[in-house]
């Protein structure tokens, strides 16, 4: 191949030799001496001074010559175009042909030979001299130029698109990032507005609904305040009745239609209430011998309220509520055995934690139990929470929880009919859903009696009412000592005293214990009221002295291990 490179006048000479692995063309320098191609075939001398040559074709026919080419003496310069020249077609007759044919590949268009010595050099982006040109361009020579031939010299100086990208690669980086940090900075704005929003419209839903403590017992969903005294409560007592093993537990249930705050109250057993002869009694045994309706109107005049009707709710149609609700869901704080059960070490039929689920048998068990020991508030409690338990499950919708009622098919008191109070439970069921609800236990103090500041929380904030308790010269006070060396005597002995109308007093326990029970009275006006304590429980006459009594009692009872609290 003899594509040459023309640097200049006077100047080396380079010939392309093949391109490298990037495509870039690769040249080599032509020595001086090796400049001027010689051709042994001419048909002419080219050493002439003139430096004319011609063309010799050996297959041309009686020695045709080419057309002569002019030398000045002067090699012109050469402006390679970094592509082979075109070769025109071989004609062996030499009929048409223009150019000498060289068999041995080398073109005879110039009087100088290559260079023995071969030396490469790679020259990138190098042009010839733009004032020079190998001859005028006909109009007729048509080139076949290829982008692929001046790859070397197409390349952009400076990799100036390159610069361009990256810089505007860091300037969209930098704008993106500076966008991104300013959408955190919208969103944490929006973000903390909705939080404070929502703190807002959350104070602002508890004021409303009255929740908010210190504001909840005065403050109505209006927005106006409301005296405890002027708040309206519709309450209903419920009285248990232990068809089984005896005995009553009572409750209040008590809605708050100002405050939209429901509400359990424990009524213990001891409670002293005034009898319609104006005798002090308990609540135990105001409800075996008065009735609902006498106990109603006792309980009014002792805690200042108004109750509108009496539930009465015996066991077996409990243990039937609770099935219809479909069960109940409490926490139990202890194992109840199972009452039907035939040994004592059967499985308990109502086990000791959380969210236990019971049913009809299970919660009549659950609150009619009262271990040994336990005082009569513990019963009540469960009684409580049982209660509570149903309202959870009783619906919501009036008609739905009258249905309820009215499929228990039981007797109601005439001032309370299906209807009113399947209205009242609903609404109560509501508020034990939403958690507007609690239990709360009476707090009376050992004479039955109630005092300002023990009871202030219940009666007044809870009942609005007035505590109204009998006088404690009212009811025939006494006080029990214990020498029987069972613990649980105690308990039993009180339980008896005040379903059967008196004042228990703690006496405490004697530091040995005794064969026989003693009732003693210092007065002897108090022989006859000594008389009526051994009767109710279950001692003889015989037991009934004269003696010490305690301070603040009439009479004073020392059990003996002749006691037999059964027989009670």
């Amino acid at each position: 191949m003899n594509d040459r490179y023309d640097a200049g006048y006077g100047s080396d000479q380079y010939e392309l030799v093949g391109y490298d692995e990037y495509g870039q063309p690769v040249y080599r320098q032509i020595p001086a001496q090796q400049q001027q191609t010689y051709d042994p075939y001419a048909g002419q001398g080219q050493g002439q001074g003139q430096g004319q040559g011609y063309g010799y074709d050996p297959y041309a026919g009686g020695g045709q010559q080419a057309a002569p080419s002019y030398d000045t003496g002067q090699q012109a310069p050469v402006h390679d175009t970094g592509r082979q020249p075109a070769m025109p077609p071989y004609d062996p007759y030499g009929t048409g042909g223009h150019t000498a044919y060289d068999p041995y590949g080398q073109a005879a268009t110039s009087g100088r030979q290559p260079r023995v010595a071969e030396q490469t050099a790679h020259i990138p982006q190098q042009a010839g001299p733009a004032d020079h040109e190998t001859g005028p361009r006909q109009d007729d020579d048509e080139r076949d130029y290829h982008t692929g031939q001046f790859a070397f010299v197409e390349q952009p100086d400076g990799d100036s698109e390159d610069v361009i990208d990256w810089l505007n690669f860091t300037e969209n980086r930098t704008e993106r990032r500076e966008e991104a940090k300013r959408r955190a900075r919208s969103r944490m704005i929006a973000l903390v507005v909705v939080l404070a929003l929502v703190a807002v419209g959350g104070v602002g839903y508890l004021w409303y609904a009255g929740k908010i403590p210190g504001l909840s017992s005065s403050t109505a969903k209006g927005g106006t305040t409301t005296s405890v005294a002027a708040q309206k409560r519709d309450v209903i007592v419920v009285h248990l009745h232990n068809t089984g093993g005896g005995g009553t537990s009572t409750v209040l249930l008590v809605d708050n239609t100002t405050t939209k705050q429901g509400s359990t109250v424990l009524l213990p057993n001891s409670l002293a209430l005034t009898d319609d002869d104006g005798t002090t009694t308990t609540l135990a045994k105001s409800v075996d011998d008065d009735g609902s309706s006498g106990t109603r109107d006792q309980l009014d005049t002792v805690l200042g309220t108004s109750i509108e009707g009496t539930w009465r709710l015996d066991t077996p149609y409990l243990q039937n509520l609770v099935e219809l609700v479909g069960n109940i869901d409490i926490d139990t704080n202890a194992d109840v055995p199972d009452p039907d059960a035939k040994k004592k070490s059967e499985e308990p039929l109502v086990h000791q934690g959380k969210d236990q689920t019971l049913g009809g048998k299970a919660a009549v068990a659950y609150a009619t139990y009262r271990a040994s020991g336990e005082a009569q508030n513990a019963q009540l409690e469960r009684f409580g929470q049982v209660m509570q338990g149903v309202l959870r499950k009783l619906s919501s919708d009036a008609s739905a929880a009258t249905t309820t009622v009215q499929t228990l098919a039981q007797i109601l008191d005439p001032s309370l009919t299906d209807k009113d109070l399947g209205t009242f439970l609903a609404k109560l069921a509501d508020l034990a859903k939403d958690g507007d609800y609690k239990t709360a236990l009476l707090p009376v103090q050992s004479d039955g009696t109630l005092s300002t500041q023990t009871s202030s929380s219940v009666v007044k904030d809870i009942l609005g009412g007035t505590a109204k308790s009998p006088s404690a010269g009212s009811a025939v006070r006494v006080s029990v000592q214990n020498a029987t060396g069972v613990k649980d005597d105690t308990e039993k002995a009180r339980v008896v005293l005040v379903n059967g109308g008196y004042t228990f007093l703690e006496g405490g326990t004697a530091s040995g214990t005794q064969a026989t029970s003693k009732v003693l009275y210092s007065d002897a006006a108090d022989k006859a009221n000594a008389t009526e304590v051994a009767k109710t429980l279950g001692l003889g006459t015989g037991a009934v002295q004269k003696g010490t009594v305690g301070s603040g009692a009439d009479v004073s009872v020392i059990l003996g291990q002749d006691y037999k609290p059964s027989s009670s």
